[in-house]
């Protein structure tokens, strides 16, 4: 007799799930796949027994008391009735991870069997055995071997792009930017590093303009100043990694706006919500009337901060308003001097003046 005769139910393929692939019955009631708990689905693919298209299979019960919610004893592998202590069934696979490490922990021996997911970032460097880093002078033999190890068995240009990745992420790290920014920056860096484009420059002015980019691809754009600061390279050093990266990859980059900066810098500056909505008015009002041509976002947005700082009761100086914004004093009272004119067409009709527009600083 085939088993569709023996299990009427079984009218469909003998399949549980496409993840954990096929499975039989060693009995009348004891899968292969662990179905419970509680009677309702398979433990090891949740696919529930319950209606729905799913395929309809037998009920692992206990036959004294089969309204009881069935417990799992991972250890043993058995399924076992509360009310009574009948093992159910038996011999359960369990399908989770066969030891718990953790990596953090300097154990003497790391029980898995296998290694981490492999790295796409690397080619292929990442299935070697890598050695840990020591703790001290027992942690090597009198050869060094241990301290070597990890140069012999991974490449050259592994090595160089591991590098980049662990700058990458201190650097993020400064100014608390977000996994996915990282992770752009690390494909960015890696697609340059591939192509040889920009052979002769320095791989730490290559991940500090990668970084750049990341950032305004991901919508969250950071000054050239910034990435200085969190980097030992140049503001020139990175422009020119930055032009050269945009046209090795043929990428662009969305054209920076002074509402990219003005949320942040308010933020930094401690300025209400009102003088920031009034800021951000301010600034595209000024671009749209075309008051400052050939001047950059940033100096544009510390310049409107500044107006509605000063309109306000929360007033900041130019001094520290242009140690948030990257920018000097001097910028600040240019960018200011070309929208002071039409300051009264500026503001928002609904902001609620605590200096008037004609006391307003002229500088």
């Amino acid at each position: 007799m085939s088993r569709e005769e023996a299990h009427p139910t079984w009218s469909r393929a003998d399949r549980c799930c496409g993840r954990y692939g096929r499975f039989s019955l060693e009995d009348d009631t004891t899968l292969l796949h662990s179905w419970n708990v509680g009677n309702r689905g398979c433990t090891s693919c949740a696919l529930s027994s319950l209606g729905g298209d799913a395929l309809a299979l037998p009920r692992v019960q206990c036959p004294n008391h089969p309204d009881a919610i069935l417990v799992e004893d991972y250890r043993a592998g058995d399924m076992i009735c509360p009310e009574c202590g009948l093992v159910v069934g038996d011999r359960v696979i369990d399908v989770g991870s066969e030891w718990r490490t953790f990596s953090n922990e300097k154990a003497l021996k790391d029980p898995s069997r296998v290694g981490d997911a492999q790295n796409p970032l690397l080619n292929g460097g990442d299935l070697t055995t890598m050695i840990g880093k020591g703790t001290g002078a027992a942690s090597f033999d009198e050869f060094g071997n241990s301290k070597y190890q990890n140069r012999r068995t991974m490449s050259s240009s592994d090595r160089a792009m591991l590098n980049a990745f662990k700058e990458i992420s201190t650097m993020a790290d400064r100014i608390n930017l977000p996994r996915n920014i990282v992770d752009r920056t690390n494909n960015l860096f890696k697609q340059v590093y591939e192509q040889k484009s920009l052979k002769g420059r320095a791989n730490d002015a290559i991940a500090s303009a990668c970084l750049y980019i990341a950032c305004r691809q991901e919508g969250v754009p950071r000054t050239f100043k910034e990435i200085c600061a969190v980097s030992r390279i140049s503001k020139k050093e990175i422009g020119r990694c930055f032009k050269l990266i945009l046209k090795a990859l043929e990428t662009s980059v969305d054209l920076i706006t002074t509402g990219d900066f003005m949320s942040r810098f308010c933020s930094n500056l401690g300025l209400p919500k009102q003088v920031q909505m009034a800021a951000t008015f301010i600034a595209r009002k000024a671009v749209e009337l075309d008051l400052v041509p050939g001047r950059s976002p940033i100096s544009v947005a510390a310049a409107a901060i500044y107006m509605a700082s000063q309109a306000s009761a929360e007033k900041k100086t130019q001094k520290e308003i242009g140690d948030i914004a990257g920018v000097a004093d001097v910028t600040i009272r240019q960018s200011y001097r070309l929208i002071y004119p039409k300051a009264a067409e500026l503001f928002p009709p609904d902001f609620k003046f605590d200096t008037p527009v004609d006391k307003l600083p002229q500088l």
